[in-house]
């Protein structure tokens, strides 16, 4: 059971990206948005969609938004594009792993500049 969960999350991952990344059009989306992971309820009635943007603070907020407001769209065009019984509900969520990723990472770098001077 848990692997059709995951097989699921995963082919809802790639519909869901080649929508955003294909059809739509809102002028709030910047073109760096990847979906970088969805993990789909066991009851299949939720998925959550973790969304990297590439971009300032200001950016990012508009691309959740625009993102939250064609949730219905991306919903429809993933019911015609998934044979499932139901069509989750999708919620965005930002996912920061890589900017905390760039920021441990300068954090490592300064401390080892300091070590060696």
């Amino acid at each position: 059971m848990a692997d059709r969960i995951v097989r699921i999350s995963e082919e809802v991952k790639k519909e869901i990206s080649n929508i955003i990344q294909n059809d739509i059009k809102d002028p709030r989306l910047p073109s760096m948005v990847s979906i970088v992971s969805c993990s789909v309820t066991k009851d299949l009635r939720y998925a959550k969609v973790y969304v990297s943007v590439f971009g300032n603070d200001e950016q990012k907020k508009n691309a959740i938004s625009a993102l939250k407001s064609a949730a219905g769209f991306i919903r429809r065009e993933l019911g015609h594009r998934v044979q499932l019984r139901y069509t989750p509900e999708i919620h965005f969520e930002l996912d920061t792993s890589i900017e905390h990723g760039f920021h441990i990472n300068k954090l490592l770098d300064d401390a080892k500049k300091e070590f060696t001077e």
